[in-house]
């Protein structure tokens, strides 16, 4: 065997078996299409390999073959009509091979029709709302409150002790195995991204437009993925989380999560299908600033940090605050609706009456502050 044989035979074998390992490749998924899309993708690269064998092989050829030092001398031709047919029918019938089956596959990607499950999925920064549009089931997804307690700078925690680091959240999406499932994505501040590898499922989450896809899950498991749009400072800690459980504990999940038809039902991170059904009663300080922390470390403190010392330029810290330690009105008023040009968000449609409640007590006697009132989910309540 010469060298250039064992040099292309090395070659072939390395990219066989780089392509075989699955941490470096892009995993099968587990939905017909990203099956099929791990397919093209196959293709196309074995198609690329051996494209480049040959052009190579031919180009390393002609150098040793025709080298100088072996008297070769270079022909003297102009054109030649033959090889430039050739030159480009070939690459047109090799695009057409990749397009048909490419285009078959784009199209199912775009069928939604027929489906048993419909979520929307609409983006915050930074956190993730669902809502099942059949059921009624809605909430929100966050990163988890250990693991953005334990990102936060001087944490002192060790991450080590996490398996899947900054790839948790509180409330996964929960969907049922052998069912096709309709995602709508929105954004109800700037553009996200929704991405489920494993599902083969990205599309863009864009205030105001409504982007659809579908997956039909073949296999129970935990799924995971990210928000792949830069969508502010903390785009980092926007983790996906998706749980496929098998049809008959999915349904037993709908059931044990769908919210009374006679109580409204208002999610918050910090809790699923939990009703606003204390809004009129009188709750003490130590209730509401025990259920306060929980609130602040899931939506605020990415922002304003685990202790309230806020980022200097960026984001105004809690301790100390004006806001915080003033009339309880304005502080009522911009968590409630938000300050427009800045980065705080209005959170009237995120946190239920007692959760709004019990975050603006804790703000108002933790964290450095202890202005000594209390602020009732009933105060919340009267402004809706």
């Amino acid at each position: 065997m010469s060298l250039i044989s064992r040099v292309f035979l090395v070659a072939i074998l390395s990219l066989t078996g780089l392509a075989a390992r699955a941490d470096i490749n892009m995993p099968v998924g587990v939905t017909p299409i990203s099956k099929e899309v791990f397919g093209l993708h196959m293709l196309i690269f074995w198609i690329c390999c051996v494209i480049g064998v040959l052009v190579f092989g031919v180009m390393f050829y002609s150098m040793f073959k025709h080298r100088k030092s072996k008297g070769a001398v270079a022909a003297d031709f102009h054109e030649s009509t033959v090889v430039e047919i050739i030159w480009t029918a070939v690459p047109l019938v090799i695009l057409i091979a990749m397009a048909i089956p490419a285009a078959k596959t784009l199209i199912a990607m775009e069928d939604t029709s027929d489906a048993e499950v419909t979520v929307k999925i609409t983006g915050y920064q930074w956190k993730w709302h669902y809502e099942y549009l059949d059921s009624g089931i809605n909430y929100y997804s966050s990163l988890d409150a250990e693991h953005n307690a334990a990102r936060q700078v001087g944490s002192g925690i060790d991450v080590g002790q996490f398996e899947n680091y900054l790839k948790e959240v509180d409330n996964p999406l929960v969907l049922p195995v052998g069912k096709k499932v309709r995602f709508l994505h929105t954004s109800a501040d700037v553009i996200h991204s929704w991405w489920v590898p494993d599902l083969a499922v990205k599309k863009d989450a864009i205030p105001g437009f409504i982007n659809e896809n579908w997956a039909l899950i073949e296999e129970p498991g935990t799924y995971r993925g990210k928000c792949t749009e830069l969508c502010g400072r903390d785009h980092g800690f926007m983790p996906v989380v998706v749980e496929a459980l098998p049809a008959d504990e999915y349904d037993a999940w709908v059931a044990e999560n769908a919210p009374v038809e006679e109580v409204q039902v208002t999610e918050s991170a910090s809790a699923t299908a939990v009703a606003s059904v204390d809004d009129d009663r009188e709750w003490n300080m130590e209730e509401l600033v025990a259920a306060g922390e929980g609130v602040y470390v899931t939506h605020c403190a990415s922002c304003h940090q685990a202790d309230g010392a806020g980022l200097a330029g960026a984001f105004p810290a809690i301790t100390g605050s004006a806001i915080a330690t003033g009339d309880h009105a304005a502080h009522i008023d911009i968590v409630y609706a938000g300050k427009t040009g800045t980065a705080m968000a209005a959170f009237a449609d995120r946190l239920s009456n007692s959760d709004m409640a019990a975050v603006l007590t804790y703000q108002r006697n933790a964290l450095g502050n202890s202005v000594g009132d209390v602020i009732q989910p009933s105060a919340i309540k009267a402004l809706r």
